[in-house]
């Protein structure tokens, strides 16, 4: 079954993302999806990333709106992109959208990235909720990284998914490589399997205390597979990673002893 869009009204497009209602990738996405259908942008209010599919539990949420921009309507919400999702669906819409785009992130997520990424997290509520979703990233941390090389891939992707729709329990999830020339290839791939190591960077305060700090680096243990995100993504090639939102393993036959015990 595909949840594509059936409407006979302009479509209706819901953004958001995890860096922000600043950052300049979700400003660049707008400024493509405006020409797609009505934009409606529901971000958290400051960077959130790393979030998964995190939602704010103990803390009174606050939707403010600000500004249109290119004629889309924004808003900041003090939570996770995936309350941003909710409440975009709960308050702030008056219908069910055609299609949820999220990004376009300043950084990869590819590989495992994918069970830790905020920017996965609104696809995947959007998904849960029976809604075609997109997520975006471009392999740049940089804040003024070119995103404008995400574009061509956008435009074919958001084009393409209004009128074909995804599979039910599938969203997308679309890494463009930030080095190199601007690319020119898009694939359907898998993600790569693989892990972060050094993961710590142990520190000692003023006061004798110690700290530790998010760092590491990405172990990758499938190099030269050819059908893997990250090999697109070091060869110049945007990766994209149909991806399922329901998780539960397909192949059960080396789990039939649980039954027996």
């Amino acid at each position: 079954m595909n949840n594509k869009p059936i409407t006979d009204k302009r479509p209706l497009i819901l953004v958001s993302n995890d860096d922000g209602i600043t950052a300049n990738g979700v400003h660049e996405l707008v400024d493509c999806l405006v020409k797609f259908g009505d934009v409606v942008t529901v971000c958290p209010d400051a960077p959130r990333s790393g979030q998964s599919m995190a939602i704010t539990v103990n803390t009174p949420l606050r939707i403010d709106r600000l500004d249109d921009f290119q004629g889309a309507k924004m808003y900041k919400i003090n939570g996770t992109p995936v309350d941003c999702i909710k409440l975009a669906m709960y308050a702030v819409l008056d219908r069910k959208p055609d299609l949820v785009v999220s990004g376009i992130n300043h950084g990869s997520n590819a590989a495992i990235n994918v069970v830790y990424s905020g920017t996965m997290g609104a696809a995947f509520e959007g998904c849960a909720l029976g809604v075609p979703s997109i997520a975006f990233s471009l392999t740049s941390h940089d804040p003024d990284a070119d995103m404008k090389r995400c574009i061509p891939f956008v435009e074919k992707l958001v084009s393409g998914v209004l009128e074909h729709g995804l599979p039910e329990g599938v969203c997308l999830n679309v890494n463009i490589p930030a080095k190199g020339a601007a690319p020119e290839e898009m694939r359907l791939t898998k993600g790569c399997k693989g892990k972060w190591t050094d993961e710590y960077q142990e520190y000692t305060d003023p006061q004798g205390k110690k700290f530790w700090w998010l760092t590491g680096s990405f172990e990758n243990d499938e190099p030269n597979n050819e059908d893997t995100d990250e090999w697109c993504l070091a060869h110049g090639i945007v990766s994209v990673v149909p991806t399922l939102l329901y998780r539960t393993a397909i192949d059960l036959s080396s789990l039939e002893w649980i039954e027996k015990q």
